[in-house]
Protein backbone atom coordinates (compact mmCIF):
# COMPACT_ATOMS: atom_id res chain seq x y z
CA UNK A 1 0.00 0.00 0.00
CA UNK A 2 1.25 3.48 -0.86
CA UNK A 3 1.20 6.45 1.48
CA UNK A 4 -2.50 7.02 0.84
CA UNK A 5 -4.94 6.69 3.69
CA UNK A 6 -6.39 3.30 4.63
CA UNK A 7 -10.03 3.15 3.51
CA UNK A 8 -12.03 1.75 6.43
CA UNK A 9 -15.63 0.58 6.74
CA UNK A 10 -17.52 -0.15 9.95
CA UNK A 11 -20.35 -2.69 10.32
CA UNK A 12 -22.25 -2.35 13.58
CA UNK A 13 -23.00 0.66 15.77
CA UNK A 14 -23.80 -0.82 19.20
CA UNK A 15 -22.17 -0.50 22.60
CA UNK A 16 -18.79 -1.98 21.65
CA UNK A 17 -18.52 0.18 18.54
CA UNK A 18 -19.54 3.36 20.36
CA UNK A 19 -17.22 2.89 23.31
CA UNK A 20 -14.14 1.23 21.87
CA UNK A 21 -13.93 1.87 18.12
CA UNK A 22 -15.62 5.17 17.23
CA UNK A 23 -13.39 7.09 19.68
CA UNK A 24 -10.21 5.37 18.43
CA UNK A 25 -10.30 5.25 14.62
CA UNK A 26 -10.49 9.04 14.13
CA UNK A 27 -7.23 9.40 16.08
CA UNK A 28 -5.19 7.98 13.24
CA UNK A 29 -4.04 10.35 10.52
CA UNK A 30 -3.60 7.51 8.02
CA UNK A 31 -7.22 6.33 8.30
CA UNK A 32 -10.20 7.41 6.23
CA UNK A 33 -13.56 6.14 7.54
CA UNK A 34 -15.38 5.95 4.24
CA UNK A 35 -18.60 4.38 5.47
CA UNK A 36 -20.62 2.89 8.30
CA UNK A 37 -23.65 0.62 8.23
CA UNK A 38 -26.00 -0.86 10.80
CA UNK A 39 -29.08 -3.03 11.01
CA UNK A 40 -31.10 0.19 11.26
CA UNK A 41 -30.16 3.02 8.93
CA UNK A 42 -30.97 5.70 11.51
CA UNK A 43 -28.30 4.17 13.77
CA UNK A 44 -25.79 4.37 10.93
CA UNK A 45 -26.64 8.06 10.44
CA UNK A 46 -26.03 8.79 14.12
CA UNK A 47 -22.78 6.82 14.04
CA UNK A 48 -21.66 8.76 10.94
CA UNK A 49 -21.84 12.00 12.89
CA UNK A 50 -20.16 10.49 15.93
CA UNK A 51 -17.13 8.94 14.22
CA UNK A 52 -16.84 11.29 11.25
CA UNK A 53 -17.53 8.69 8.55
CA UNK A 54 -17.95 10.04 5.01
CA UNK A 55 -21.10 8.02 4.35
CA UNK A 56 -23.83 6.11 6.14
CA UNK A 57 -25.20 3.28 3.98
CA UNK A 58 -28.05 0.80 4.27
CA UNK A 59 -26.16 -2.48 3.81
CA UNK A 60 -22.83 -4.26 3.86
CA UNK A 61 -23.11 -4.61 0.07
CA UNK A 62 -23.28 -0.83 -0.36
CA UNK A 63 -20.43 -0.43 2.11
CA UNK A 64 -18.16 -2.66 0.03
CA UNK A 65 -19.12 -0.69 -3.08
CA UNK A 66 -17.41 2.35 -1.52
CA UNK A 67 -14.03 0.68 -2.07
CA UNK A 68 -12.59 -0.57 1.19
CA UNK A 69 -9.14 -1.70 2.22
CA UNK A 70 -10.44 -3.14 5.46
CA UNK A 71 -13.56 -3.34 7.63
CA UNK A 72 -14.48 -3.73 11.27
CA UNK A 73 -17.24 -6.25 12.06
CA UNK A 74 -18.81 -5.10 15.34
CA UNK A 75 -22.18 -6.81 15.09
CA UNK A 76 -23.82 -9.54 17.24
CA UNK A 77 -21.88 -12.82 17.22
CA UNK A 78 -24.40 -14.81 15.17
CA UNK A 79 -23.76 -12.47 12.22
CA UNK A 80 -19.96 -12.62 12.24
CA UNK A 81 -19.27 -15.63 10.01
CA UNK A 82 -21.56 -14.51 7.18
CA UNK A 83 -20.30 -10.92 7.23
CA UNK A 84 -16.63 -11.90 7.48
CA UNK A 85 -17.01 -14.28 4.54
CA UNK A 86 -18.75 -11.65 2.43
CA UNK A 87 -16.01 -9.10 3.08
CA UNK A 88 -13.08 -11.43 2.43
CA UNK A 89 -14.70 -12.72 -0.75
CA UNK A 90 -14.86 -9.10 -1.91
CA UNK A 91 -11.16 -8.45 -1.27
CA UNK A 92 -11.48 -6.73 2.12
CA UNK A 93 -9.26 -7.39 5.16
CA UNK A 94 -11.31 -7.85 8.34
CA UNK A 95 -11.10 -7.08 12.04
CA UNK A 96 -13.96 -8.92 13.76
CA UNK A 97 -15.12 -8.85 17.33
CA UNK A 98 -15.07 -12.25 19.05
CA UNK A 99 -16.15 -14.93 18.46
CA UNK A 100 -15.29 -15.33 14.78
CA UNK A 101 -18.24 -17.74 14.53
CA UNK A 102 -20.65 -19.53 16.85
CA UNK A 103 -19.70 -22.98 15.56
CA UNK A 104 -16.29 -24.60 15.10
CA UNK A 105 -17.26 -25.60 11.56
CA UNK A 106 -17.89 -21.98 10.59
CA UNK A 107 -14.74 -20.87 12.41
CA UNK A 108 -12.69 -23.42 10.47
CA UNK A 109 -14.29 -22.14 7.26
CA UNK A 110 -13.13 -18.63 8.16
CA UNK A 111 -9.54 -19.85 8.54
CA UNK A 112 -9.74 -21.65 5.20
CA UNK A 113 -11.29 -18.65 3.47
CA UNK A 114 -8.64 -16.29 4.82
CA UNK A 115 -5.96 -18.58 3.38
CA UNK A 116 -7.82 -18.99 0.08
CA UNK A 117 -8.49 -15.30 -0.51
CA UNK A 118 -5.25 -14.02 1.00
CA UNK A 119 -7.25 -11.57 3.10
CA UNK A 120 -6.20 -10.80 6.65
CA UNK A 121 -8.60 -11.72 9.43
CA UNK A 122 -7.86 -10.63 12.97
CA UNK A 123 -10.17 -11.51 15.85
CA UNK A 124 -10.63 -8.94 18.59
CA UNK A 125 -8.88 -10.56 21.53
CA UNK A 126 -8.03 -7.06 22.68
CA UNK A 127 -6.89 -8.11 26.17
CA UNK A 128 -3.62 -9.41 24.69
CA UNK A 129 -2.82 -5.82 23.72
CA UNK A 130 -3.74 -4.26 27.08
CA UNK A 131 -0.72 -2.59 28.74
CA UNK A 132 -1.05 -4.71 31.91
CA UNK A 133 -1.00 -7.90 29.82
CA UNK A 134 1.95 -6.90 27.65
CA UNK A 135 3.94 -6.17 30.83
CA UNK A 136 3.00 -9.57 32.22
CA UNK A 137 3.91 -11.32 28.97
CA UNK A 138 7.40 -9.83 29.13
CA UNK A 139 7.98 -11.57 32.48
CA UNK A 140 7.33 -15.01 30.98
CA UNK A 141 8.54 -14.40 27.43
CA UNK A 142 11.27 -17.06 27.55
CA UNK A 143 9.95 -19.51 30.14
CA UNK A 144 6.24 -19.75 30.77
CA UNK A 145 4.56 -19.90 34.18
CA UNK A 146 3.95 -23.12 36.09
CA UNK A 147 0.47 -22.09 37.25
CA UNK A 148 -2.14 -19.80 35.69
CA UNK A 149 -5.38 -18.85 37.43
CA UNK A 150 -7.81 -16.91 35.26
CA UNK A 151 -11.10 -15.40 36.40
CA UNK A 152 -13.88 -13.62 34.52
CA UNK A 153 -16.85 -12.97 36.79
CA UNK A 154 -19.99 -10.89 36.31
CA UNK A 155 -23.19 -10.35 38.33
CA UNK A 156 -25.74 -11.73 35.86
CA UNK A 157 -25.92 -14.60 33.44
CA UNK A 158 -26.88 -14.34 29.77
CA UNK A 159 -27.51 -16.64 26.84
CA UNK A 160 -24.49 -18.98 26.57
CA UNK A 161 -22.62 -16.94 29.15
CA UNK A 162 -19.32 -18.86 29.04
CA UNK A 163 -19.07 -18.70 25.25
CA UNK A 164 -19.97 -15.02 25.25
CA UNK A 165 -17.74 -13.81 28.04
CA UNK A 166 -15.09 -16.26 29.28
CA UNK A 167 -13.51 -16.54 25.83
CA UNK A 168 -11.28 -13.54 26.61
CA UNK A 169 -9.74 -15.23 29.65
CA UNK A 170 -9.44 -18.54 27.81
CA UNK A 171 -7.50 -16.72 25.10
CA UNK A 172 -5.24 -15.01 27.65
CA UNK A 173 -4.50 -18.35 29.32
CA UNK A 174 -3.41 -19.72 25.91
CA UNK A 175 -1.42 -16.54 25.30
CA UNK A 176 0.55 -16.96 28.51
CA UNK A 177 0.65 -20.76 28.82
CA UNK A 178 0.58 -22.14 25.29
CA UNK A 179 -1.56 -24.97 24.01
CA UNK A 180 -3.63 -27.17 26.32
CA UNK A 181 -3.27 -30.94 26.55
CA UNK A 182 -6.23 -31.84 28.76
CA UNK A 183 -9.39 -30.23 30.13
CA UNK A 184 -11.65 -31.10 33.08
CA UNK A 185 -14.58 -28.73 33.66
CA UNK A 186 -17.78 -28.43 35.66
CA UNK A 187 -20.66 -25.98 35.50
CA UNK A 188 -23.75 -25.02 37.46
CA UNK A 189 -27.10 -24.37 35.82
CA UNK A 190 -30.81 -24.93 35.79
CA UNK A 191 -30.95 -24.08 32.10
CA UNK A 192 -27.68 -25.08 30.34
CA UNK A 193 -28.05 -22.11 27.98
CA UNK A 194 -27.97 -19.74 30.98
CA UNK A 195 -25.29 -21.21 33.23
CA UNK A 196 -24.43 -19.77 36.65
CA UNK A 197 -20.75 -20.71 36.56
CA UNK A 198 -18.12 -22.70 34.74
CA UNK A 199 -14.85 -23.85 36.26
CA UNK A 200 -12.10 -25.76 34.45
CA UNK A 201 -8.75 -27.30 35.25
CA UNK A 202 -6.33 -27.18 32.33
CA UNK A 203 -3.16 -29.17 31.72
CA UNK A 204 -0.90 -27.34 29.30
CA UNK A 205 1.44 -29.13 26.90
CA UNK A 206 4.32 -27.44 28.73
CA UNK A 207 3.32 -29.24 31.93
CA UNK A 208 1.86 -26.10 33.51
CA UNK A 209 -1.49 -26.13 35.30
CA UNK A 210 -4.35 -23.73 34.76
CA UNK A 211 -7.58 -22.98 36.58
CA UNK A 212 -10.41 -21.09 34.89
CA UNK A 213 -13.24 -19.57 36.92
CA UNK A 214 -16.14 -17.96 35.07
CA UNK A 215 -18.93 -17.08 37.48
CA UNK A 216 -22.13 -15.28 36.53
CA UNK A 217 -23.48 -14.57 40.01
CA UNK A 218 -20.70 -12.43 41.46
CA UNK A 219 -21.08 -9.08 43.20
CA UNK A 220 -19.39 -7.08 40.44
CA UNK A 221 -17.55 -7.50 37.16
CA UNK A 222 -14.01 -8.65 37.78
CA UNK A 223 -11.31 -10.01 35.54
CA UNK A 224 -7.91 -11.24 36.69
CA UNK A 225 -4.96 -13.43 35.80
CA UNK A 226 -2.59 -14.79 38.45
CA UNK A 227 0.62 -16.57 37.43
CA UNK A 228 3.53 -18.20 39.25
CA UNK A 229 6.77 -19.77 38.04
CA UNK A 230 10.51 -19.25 37.83
CA UNK A 231 10.54 -17.61 41.27
CA UNK A 232 8.33 -14.87 39.93
CA UNK A 233 4.66 -14.07 40.33
CA UNK A 234 2.35 -11.83 38.34
CA UNK A 235 -1.10 -10.58 39.27
CA UNK A 236 -3.15 -8.77 36.63
CA UNK A 237 -6.29 -6.95 37.74
CA UNK A 238 -7.87 -5.97 34.45
CA UNK A 239 -7.57 -3.37 33.23
CA UNK A 240 -5.98 -1.15 35.84
CA UNK A 241 -2.97 -2.79 37.48
CA UNK A 242 -0.29 -5.43 37.22
CA UNK A 243 1.89 -6.53 40.14
CA UNK A 244 5.18 -8.32 39.44
CA UNK A 245 6.97 -10.02 42.33
CA UNK A 246 10.36 -11.73 42.48
CA UNK A 247 12.63 -12.81 45.33
CA UNK A 248 13.76 -9.24 46.00
CA UNK A 249 10.84 -6.90 45.39
CA UNK A 250 7.22 -6.35 44.46
CA UNK A 251 6.35 -3.71 41.89
CA UNK A 252 2.86 -2.57 40.93
CA UNK A 253 2.05 -0.55 37.84
CA UNK A 254 -1.30 1.23 37.81
CA UNK A 255 -2.72 2.58 34.59
CA UNK A 256 -4.85 5.47 35.86
CA UNK A 257 -2.04 7.58 37.36
CA UNK A 258 -0.01 7.14 34.17
CA UNK A 259 -2.79 8.93 32.31
CA UNK A 260 -2.98 11.63 35.01
CA UNK A 261 -6.39 10.38 36.02
CA UNK A 262 -7.77 10.33 32.48
CA UNK A 263 -7.27 6.68 31.64
CA UNK A 264 -9.59 5.51 28.86
CA UNK A 265 -11.10 2.05 28.62
CA UNK A 266 -10.32 1.76 24.93
CA UNK A 267 -6.62 2.08 25.81
CA UNK A 268 -6.51 0.16 29.12
CA UNK A 269 -8.49 -2.74 27.68
CA UNK A 270 -6.18 -2.90 24.67
CA UNK A 271 -8.65 -1.91 21.94
CA UNK A 272 -6.64 1.00 20.58
CA UNK A 273 -3.44 -1.09 20.40
CA UNK A 274 -5.22 -4.02 18.73
CA UNK A 275 -6.80 -1.68 16.19
CA UNK A 276 -3.46 -0.03 15.43
CA UNK A 277 -1.81 -3.44 15.04
CA UNK A 278 -4.45 -4.48 12.52
CA UNK A 279 -4.10 -1.25 10.55
CA UNK A 280 -0.32 -1.64 10.46
CA UNK A 281 -0.74 -5.18 9.14
CA UNK A 282 -3.10 -3.93 6.43
CA UNK A 283 -0.72 -1.15 5.42
CA UNK A 284 2.44 -3.24 5.60
CA UNK A 285 0.88 -6.50 4.35
CA UNK A 286 1.98 -8.30 7.52
CA UNK A 287 0.55 -11.31 9.34
CA UNK A 288 -1.56 -10.28 12.36
CA UNK A 289 -0.67 -11.69 15.77
CA UNK A 290 -4.23 -12.83 16.50
CA UNK A 291 -5.03 -14.04 13.01
CA UNK A 292 -7.76 -16.51 12.10
CA UNK A 293 -5.61 -19.61 12.57
CA UNK A 294 -4.49 -18.59 16.05
CA UNK A 295 -7.97 -17.44 17.06
CA UNK A 296 -9.39 -20.80 15.97
CA UNK A 297 -7.24 -22.51 18.62
CA UNK A 298 -8.90 -20.39 21.32
CA UNK A 299 -12.36 -21.26 19.95
CA UNK A 300 -11.43 -24.95 19.87
CA UNK A 301 -10.18 -24.83 23.48
CA UNK A 302 -13.36 -23.10 24.60
CA UNK A 303 -15.40 -25.81 22.84
CA UNK A 304 -13.50 -28.47 24.81
CA UNK A 305 -14.28 -26.62 28.06
CA UNK A 306 -17.98 -26.38 27.17
CA UNK A 307 -18.16 -30.08 26.31
CA UNK A 308 -16.41 -31.13 29.50
CA UNK A 309 -18.68 -28.88 31.58
CA UNK A 310 -21.83 -30.40 30.06
CA UNK A 311 -22.83 -27.15 28.33
CA UNK A 312 -24.01 -26.60 24.73
CA UNK A 313 -20.84 -26.70 22.67
CA UNK A 314 -19.74 -24.96 19.48
CA UNK A 315 -21.17 -27.67 17.29
CA UNK A 316 -24.67 -26.49 18.20
CA UNK A 317 -24.40 -22.90 17.00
Amino acid sequence: MSDRKIRVGIIGTGYVAQNNFFPVLPRFDDVEIVGVTSGRFENALRAQRFCGAERAVESIEKLVDLGLDCAFVLTPKQMHARQIAFLMNHGVDVYSEKPMATTLKDAANMVELSDKTGRKLIIGFNRRYAPVCTKAKAVYEKNGPDVIIGQKNRPKTEYRATLENAIHIVDLMRYFGGEVKDVHAISGFTDPYYETFTSAQLEFESGAAGILIADRSSGQWEESIEMHGGNRSVLINMPNSVTITDEKEKHTTEMTPLAMGWAKSEDNMGFSFAIRHFLDCVRGNKKPDTDAADAYKTHELLDRILKSAGLPDMEEG
